[in-house]
């Protein structure tokens, strides 16, 4: 419970959207939960790309200004609404922004949310581990967007990352071959470790022909890319028949050669593309929330484990997004009020 003499809290806010240094710690007024809500105290707070993308001003889903970033927050219930029978105080709860009005909101001390929003958490699920689960969520989802039609393996581009990671662990639990790839010596130990069975360099040039060499010819069932330009055109050459190719992201760029024509190229295969967005899920209150109750048995029942977290506090969060726009961290960053 707060302290009855507290009226203010920190978060980190921007006024505009810029580089790390729009980001600035602050205090704002000790939020009160209205009828029908729930304010949370944080006790760990997720950082990664949405957060990024809301700081920089290119988030579809942008926050009106000034904003608060941050999607992934846990905690424990310390007040109450009139009419809240659905949660107690002193309950440890998930608060995801996916369940929110609107995205962001999360980089504070507490937040207030509809008493329907936040997931309770099992008190096996510790809460830096617990911030991870929107990634599992997404996992989930991703696996589901060929229909579910059968599969033996798959190819998880960037396999160190926090998606990814997420990814190679769902599909790896449901007995799917995992092929992923990494940059470097460090991330590929990082993907082994976590249960990737190969990792292969990631160069477009020379991806399809070892995904090829690692299946004796036959390719891999779907392919996860977040990256576009060169190496999409290399996962779709990289599929096995009726594969897909899942496009999440494209970080650079669009696909660098006309997606229509390389599928007409590969006909024999009669091959998929689809673009994913776990937005689509965003009215659909069944299923998105389905996904990450899922998520939770997962992690409850040791299927998965979150990535090693790395703490830092909420007031160094600008130097947490000059880490997360270099691109080199491993894990899960977590900040700490």
């Amino acid at each position: 419970m707060a302290n009855a003499t507290t009226t203010t809290m920190k978060a980190v806010q921007l006024q505009a959207p810029g580089g790390p240094e729009v980001l600035s710690l602050v205090d704002l007024p000790l939020p009160q939960p209205g009828p029908g809500a729930v304010r949370v105290k944080a006790h760990a707070i997720g950082a990664g790309g949405p957060d990024v993308l809301i700081r920089n001003g290119t988030y579809k889903w942008m926050p009106p200004m000034p904003a608060i970033p941050g999607n992934e927050m846990a905690g424990v219930v310390d007040a109450v609404g009139a009419g809240v029978s659905a949660l107690r105080v002193g309950q440890r709860v998930l608060v995801s922004a996916r369940e929110l009005p609107q995205r962001g909101s999360c980089y504070a001390e507490y937040i207030c949310v509809p008493e329907s929003a936040p997931f309770v958490l099992p008190e096996s699920i510790a809460f830096d581990d617990a911030v991870s689960l929107g990634n599992f969520q997404l996992a989930l989802a991703l696996l589901a967007s060929n229909g579910n039609l059968p599969a033996r393996s798959i190819l998880v581009p960037g396999a160190a990352g926090g998606v990814a990671t997420a990814l190679v662990q769902v599909a790896r639990e449901r007995g799917l071959r995992v092929i992923g790839t990494a940059s470097s010596d460090t991330k590929r130990a990082f993907a082994l470790a976590n249960g990737a069975h190969d990792v292969i360099d990631g160069d477009p040039r020379t991806l399809t022909e070892e995904v090829m060499r690692l299946t004796e010819g036959r390719g891999v069932d779907m392919a996860f890319d977040h990256i576009g330009g060169a190496l999409f055109v290399a996962c779709l050459r990289a599929l096995a028949p009726f594969g897909m190719v899942v496009s999440y992201n494209i970080v650079s760029g669009p696909p660098s050669a006309d997606v229509f024509d390389e599928l007409r190229k590969l006909l024999g295969k009669s091959l998929a593309v689809r673009t994913f967005s776990i937005h689509t899920v965003d009215a659909d209150i069944v299923q998105r929330r389905g996904l990450m109750e899922s998520a939770i048995a997962l992690m409850a029942a040791g299927k998965v484990r979150a990535p090693q977290a790395t703490r830092f506090a909420l007031a160094d969060a600008r130097r947490v997004h000059e880490l997360l726009d270099s691109g080199g961290t491993l894990g899960k960053i977590v900040l700490q009020p």
